[in-house]
């Protein structure tokens, strides 16, 4: 058994929190002191898990936690620097999903620019959460398809658990694994936010065209030419091919794009339905990262000189510079191109490093006649 943290009272969070009561010391924490002590007093996040009890087991509260073995940030990409700064010292894994607006850092470089600005604030004088001082403590993402109130309700689900430190992905995983919930471990963090950050755009373009009635053959090509898309994305940014075909590639994928709990999915319904943008969020109650991620996403397909029709599509529906009948049909209206090519025009940084670590076997110089 080990002290966990979960920071953040969303869905998520709540949901995780809950589950993992069960196996650890675990504290949920709210950011608003009257959440907190409302949860704490009905037993139930009213706001966003209603349709769950929380067990007895589960500590709720407004106090930041002075004391953890580990710390889970549940929040959007958007609070992710704020809680991460405020978390140096300890070990933290983040759940979100997505770039950060304005910057395009994937959440691991979120993480690592706030805890720098933190540690040039003069952190190193001052305790973590677990009690180190000043230390460089290891972080990963936890991503794959998972759905808050299926997890919440002990309904099966696997999920991986990425850091750049293998040590601790592994130990991590273990600590977490358990019950209904099975965590796989992954070196790959740079291919496993790419994927849970891509596929939220992916959700909204297969939302848009299941709310126009195109039919599950073209639910199927979204989805297909989508994972296209977001592997030609990672492998530019770092990951690793096979990660797209896993639990965070096409996993999550398949999940957010068809699954309806989906948030990304309903906006995508909604918009082909005709409702605006705004409105659609208003009601939505919760965050939809693909809204925010899809300029990200094309701006650094831009700069990475990668083909994201898909992407350019939904940004473009997004902004209001097509309809959403529009869009598909400027789709389908591309030049044919050849499957395959697109895959093998980027081979695994993987494949690149073993490759050039492979010696070189010389040819015999050839003798002249002479």
């Amino acid at each position: 058994m080990i002290r966990i943290s979960v920071l953040g009272a969303g869905a998520w969070g709540t949901a995780l929190a809950t589950v993992l009561c069960a196996r650890h010391a675990v504290t949920l924490w709210a950011r608003d002191a009257a959440q907190a002590e409302a949860i704490a007093r009905e037993r139930v996040n009213r706001k966003y898990l209603p349709e769950i009890a929380l067990p007895a087991a589960l500590d709720v509260t407004a106090r930041w936690p002075e004391r953890a073995d580990l710390l889970i940030a549940a929040t959007p990409v958007a609070g992710l620097r704020e809680v991460a700064a405020r978390a140096a010292g300890a070990p933290l894994v983040w759940l979100c999903k997505g770039f950060e607006s304005g910057t395009g850092l994937l959440p691991h470089q979120v993480v690592a620019a706030a805890r720098g600005a933190s540690a040039r604030r003069g952190a190193s004088g001052r305790r973590g959460a677990s009690g180190q001082r000043g230390a460089r403590a290891p972080g990963g993402a936890l991503s794959g398809p998972s759905f808050a109130l299926e997890v919440a309700r002990g309904l099966p689900c696997a999920l991986t658990l990425a850091s750049s430190n293998a040590a601790f992905a592994r130990a991590t995983a273990a600590a977490l694994h358990g019950g209904r919930l099975r965590v796989y471990y992954s070196g790959d963090l740079s291919g496993v936010e790419v994927g849970g950050a891509v596929k939220n755009v992916m959700a909204i373009a297969v939302g848009i065209a299941d709310g126009l009635a195109l039919g599950q053959n073209a639910r199927a090509a979204l989805i297909t030419r989508g994972l296209a898309e977001i592997t030609r994305l990672g492998i530019a940014l770092g990951g690793q091919a096979e990660t797209f075909m896993g639990l965070a590639g096409a996993g999550d994928l398949i999940l957010t794009a068809t699954g309806d709990l989906s948030r990304n999915r309903r906006v995508g319904l909604e918009l082909a339905r005709g409702r605006p943008l705004a409105e659609i969020l208003g009601t939505l109650g919760h965050v939809a990262e693909g809204v925010h991620t899809a300029h990200e996403v094309l701006r650094l397909a831009a700069q990475h000189r990668i083909e994201m029709p898909i992407t350019q599509a939904v940004s473009a529906v997004l902004e209001g510079r097509l309809a959403p009948p529009q869009a598909v049909e400027q789709l389908l209206a591309r030049d044919p191109k050849e499957e395959a090519r697109l895959a093998r025009s980027f081979p695994s940084p993987r494949r690149k490093s073993r490759a050039a670590a492979r010696p070189r076997t010389p040819r015999p110089r050839r003798r002249s006649k002479d």
